[in-house]
């Protein structure tokens, strides 16, 4: 397949930005970034979250540069406020090459562990009927057929992206794709290690 010129190319996360990118409230506050403008206070009152802690996060996203810091503008009874808004950058990122040495995750797995403890606070939040579709597969797949797959789910997920300014007018929703290697042996049926 040709690559589309209009899509950026990915390039693997510094050791710091995958860093950022390994903590759910951090990610969960891209996505909110994402969609609209807010404050600190704002995100904190969504997230549920104390302010200085959602501030902390903030400061975090921003030094990475997946967040930037908007003009100062008069709030509620003309406090003076300060909204953030996602640079867009996270997306076209892919996982470290380098494994750093993190303890027991490497960045990669830390980086899906957030991601996953993220979506897990967003369905909760949405509520039950917030699942539009839903998929749960095993395939079997040389290293080749892998690496195929994955750049055709993010080709097509590019491509949406890159009009998702255009909608901006129609309703949000959240997606999760993850590919992992099953373990050999592991799981319902299989013996018992001896």
């Amino acid at each position: 397949m040709d690559a589309d010129p209009a899509v950026p190319d990915r390039r693997p996360a510094t050791v710091a930005e995958a860093r950022a990118l390994a903590h759910p409230v951090r990610l969960r506050i891209l996505r909110l970034l994402g969609e609209t403008d807010l404050t600190n206070r704002e995100l904190a009152d969504v997230l549920g979250r104390d302010p200085a802690t959602v501030l902390h996060h903030l400061r975090q996203l921003v030094a990475a540069g997946f967040v930037e810091p908007l003009d100062v503008r008069r709030g509620r009874r003309n406090a003076r406020e300060r909204p953030y808004r996602s640079t867009g950058r996270s997306w076209w990122l892919s996982a470290p090459e380098e494994e750093t040495p993190a303890g027991p995750l490497s960045e990669g797995q830390r980086g899906a562990t957030a991601a996953l403890a993220a979506l897990r606070d967003e369905l909760d939040d949405a509520g039950g009927d917030a699942v539009v579709g839903m998929a749960r597969f095993v395939l079997h797949l040389s290293p080749t057929d892998l690496a195929r797959l994955d750049a055709e789910l993010l080709e097509v997920l590019d491509r949406w992206q890159l009009g998702d300014a255009e909608r901006r007018d129609q309703p949000a929703y959240g997606g999760f794709v993850l590919l992992h290697e099953l373990r050999p042996g592991v799981g319902p049926g299989s013996p018992a290690p001896d």
